[in-house]
């Protein structure tokens, strides 16, 4: 596994409706627990007489945590099937949020369960979903002299700098592409005196 799906930016507000019951639907990057609840608050103030504010989210890459919320609708009726369409479209760093104007007639388990998924794949299908190259973190650790070794190979493999302290003995962060991790290691070593430390993998 060397990428990733997911999306940069929010995407388009969605809306499904079904028996006078509105569903709307929101998808937001996130990367953190924070994020998840500073966008659950952003959402539930600006839709505040809403009855139902029901959700799943799924952040990190090659480990994942997820976590859904049915708020108040039947068991499993609304979160799981949210999440099976984060699943469905193979996406991660991601918080769906469906949030239902009660249209005073039920739509029973079954219809719930529809609406929250319709809801949930037309939310992903209005958003921008990009493969990203999955990056890893590494600290070069060498001495002045070789910095233009470095920098070269640097330039060559097209790494990011993170920060980089420049002094007799020189230490560099650095994000590699996964796939081009083995390459990018090889290189470094054959200069013998360059220490290449993979710090998370």
């Amino acid at each position: 596994m060397f990428n990733y799906n997911t999306i940069i930016n929010p995407g388009k507000k969605v809306i499904y409706k079904d028996k006078g019951s509105k569903f709307y639907g929101f998808a937001v990057p996130v990367e953190t627990n924070k994020q998840v609840k500073k966008a659950l608050d952003e959402i539930k103030q600006k839709h505040s007489s809403a009855g139902h504010f029901c959700y799943a989210y799924q952040h990190g890459i090659e480990k994942t945590y997820y976590r859904v919320s049915d708020d108040g609708e039947p068991n499993n009726s609304a979160g799981l099937p949210i999440y099976g369409q984060i699943q469905s479209f193979k996406v991660t760093n991601i918080l769906i949020v469906i949030i239902r104007y009660f249209g005073g007639t039920k739509l029973g388990i079954g219809g719930l369960i529809n609406a929250y998924k319709t809801t949930a794949k037309l939310s992903l299908e209005a958003s921008q979903i990009k493969t990203l190259d999955i990056l890893i973190l590494c600290k070069l650790s060498f001495d002045y002299k070789d910095i233009s070794k470095v920098m070269r190979v640097i330039k060559k493999q097209q790494l990011i700098i993170k920060s980089q302290r420049l002094e007799m003995e020189c230490e560099v962060l650095v994000l590699a592409k996964k796939i081009n991790l083995k390459s990018f290691t090889k290189s470094m070593q054959a200069f013998h005196l360059i220490k290449v430390e993979i710090l998370n993998d």
